[in-house]
C-alpha cells in the first residue's frame, strides 16, 4: 500500500460562477448548499482502496439492496477548512479526525482508510474547491467524509463493498443567535447509545437515536437535548451532537467519561488549553445530581458544550419536567468565551499554532 492515490479529476460542468458563489458565500447557514464537486473512493474485499476520483457534486445511484440501507453500516467525520487573513486555507488537526473514523471503522466492521488517503481526500477536494472557504468572520468550509457498505445482498453480515465519500458545505454560525448560553432539554425516556454500543463511535444511529428527545427538546423551547446514561439514568453523558464540560469556582474542568461518548476533537483540545493555562482537568463520570447541587451551592459556576460544528456553545441551563439548572438569562462564562476565543483565534490563524494543529491545505 502506498501512502498516496493517483486521483481523476473530472471538472463540473455546471460549477457555480463567481457571482453565485460570492451570494451564496453571504449567508451560507450550516448544511444548506454544497460545492460544485466531491470525492469517491472505492474498497472491495479483493482490491483495497481504488478507483480515487473528484467528480462533480451529485446523486449516488445505489441498488434497492445495498446493506447500508438495511442494516446502517455507516460512518462519518466532520471538521472544517479556515481562511486565514493571508488568503490561505488551513484545517484544525485532520490527523485526529482520520483516527478516529479508523476507530469508527473497526467498531462499524468497515475497512479502515488509511490516514495518509483520508488527508489526501480533503486536499484533493480543496485543490478543485477552494474558492468556496468564505472569508467572513466565524465562517468556514464545513467538510463531511463519509463512508458506507455499498453491497447489494440481504445477508447480516459486514459488507465486502464500500464507499468512501467527502462533500462539502460553506458554513456560518452554527447557531443563528449567535455565541449566546443555551437551554439544553434534559432527556429522561431515551438513551443516545448503550453500554458496550456505538456510542464512541461516529455513526449514524447514535444520532438517528437522539433525534425524538431533541424533538421534545424543541416542544419545550431547548436548542439541544441531554442524554443520561443507559444502566443507571443518573450521569450525564452528552448532547445529541457535542460534548459537555462543567466549570467548578476553583477553575477545574470537568467532562463525563464513558465509553458510550464519543472522543471529542473540539473538547481534548479545548481541555489541553485549559491544562496550559494552569487548570485542573477531570476526565470522569458526572452525576445529574453532583450537577445540580454545584449549582445550588456555587460550586459550578459555567457549563459549555463543544464540537466541530458549534466549536463551544454556553450552557445557560437545563431544563427538566420537575427542575431547572441554571438561568437562561445569566451571561455566558468568562472562563468559556476566553477558551473559545483562543481556540478560534488558532484556527483562524489569529495567534500562533505551538501545537502543530493546524494543517495548511492549498500549499
Amino acid at each position: 500500500m502506498t501512502d498516496s492515490l493517483q486521483f481523476l479529476v473530472r471538472r463540473n460542468l455546471q460549477a457555480k460562477s463567481d457571482a453565485e458563489r460570492a451570494a451564496i458565500l453571504e449567508n451560507p447557514g450550516f448544511g444548506v448548499t454544497f460545492t460544485d464537486h466531491m470525492v469517491d473512493i472505492c474498497w472491495s474485499e479483493q482490491g483495497g482502496w481504488h478507483r480515487p476520483r473528484v467528480q462533480p457534486y451529485g446523486p449516488i445511484e445505489l441498488d434497492p439492496a445495498a446493506s447500508v440501507f438495511h442494516y446502517g453500516q455507516e460512518i462519518f467525520e466532520g471538521l472544517k477548512v479556515y481562511r486565514h487573513a493571508d488568503g490561505s486555507l488551513h484545517t484544525f488537526r485532520p490527523d485526529a479526525n482520520g483516527r478516529r473514523m479508523q476507530a469508527s471503522a473497526a467498531r462499524m466492521a468497515l475497512p479502515e482508510l488509511p490516514v495518509s488517503y483520508f488527508l489526501q481526500s480533503i486536499k484533493e477536494l480543496i485543490a478543485v474547491d477552494g474558492d468556496w472557504v468564505p472569508s467572513a468572520p466565524e465562517t468556514s468550509l464545513y467538510i463531511r467524509p463519509f463512508m458506507f457498505a455499498k453491497e447489494a445482498f440481504l445477508g447480516v453480515r459486514p459488507a465486502k463493498k464500500v464507499a468512501y465519500y467527502v462533500i462539502a458545505s460553506p458554513a456560518g454560525a452554527y447557531f443563528t443567535g449567535g455565541v449566546a448560553p443555551v437551554s439544553i432539554w434534559l432527556s429522561e425516556h431515551y438513551s443516545r447509545a448503550g453500554k458496550g454500543g456505538t456510542g464512541a463511535a461516529k455513526t449514524g444511529g447514535n444520532y438517528a437515536a437522539s433525534l425524538v428527545a431533541q424533538n421534545e427538546a424543541y416542544a419545550e423551547g431547548c436548542q439541544q437535548v441531554l442524554f443520561l446514561d443507559s444502566v443507571e439514568g443518573k450521569y450525564i453523558e452528552e448532547l445529541g451532537g457535542m460534548n459537555v464540560v462543567l466549570v467548578y469556582k476553583d477553575g477545574t474542568l470537568v467532562t463525563p467519561l464513558s465509553d458510550s461518548i464519543l472522543p471529542g476533537i473540539t473538547r481534548d483540545s479545548v481541555l489541553m488549553l485549559a491544562e496550559e493555562r494552569g487548570l485542573r482537568v477531570e476526565r470522569r463520570p458526572i452525576s445529574l445530581d453532583e450537577w445540580r447541587r454545584g449549582y445550588e451551592n456555587g460550586d459550578i459556576v459555567e457549563a459549555f458544550a463543544c464540537g466541530t460544528a458549534a466549536v463551544i456553545t454556553p450552557i445557560g441551563q437545563i431544563k427538566a419536567r420537575d427542575f431547572t439548572i441554571g438561568d437562561i438569562n445569566a451571561p455566558a462564562g468568562e472562563l468559556t468565551m476566553s477558551l473559545r476565543e483562543e481556540l478560534t483565534d488558532i484556527q483562524y490563524g489569529r495567534r500562533p499554532d505551538t501545537h502543530g494543529w493546524m494543517t495548511r491545505l492549498d500549499a
